[in-house]
């Protein structure tokens, strides 16, 4: 296996855990976030993707009011990655997943 099939699979398991904790109790939260793990998570750096866990362990309330930008993160790191979500999953829209709230 090469290093970089290697880090490909390492990639791919991290993304099938983190889809778990991508199911929260808001049905446009699920989508939304396991879309960008489809479409966007891959193109995170190591940075990123630390923040992506650390995002993933607000409540849903919170995260839905960053997401519909209702509120903005204290934490500008999350900030960022939230504004950088909503732009990787609006490039390709989906029914299922109502950006405007």
């Amino acid at each position: 296996m090469t290093d970089a099939s290697r880090g490909a699979s390492e990639t791919e398991l991290e993304i099938r855990r983190l889809r778990w904790q991508c199911r929260r109790g808001m049905l446009e939260l699920d989508h939304l976030l396991d879309r960008f793990l489809d479409l966007g998570y891959r193109d995170l750096d190591q940075a990123q993707r630390l923040a992506f866990v650390r995002l993933l362990g607000e409540q849903d309330q919170r995260l839905s009011d960053w997401f519909m930008s209702r509120k903005e993160p204290a934490d500008t790191e999350l900030g960022d990655l939230v504004r950088h979500i909503v732009e990787v999953v609006r490039e390709r829209p989906s029914a299922s997943v109502d950006l405007h709230g």
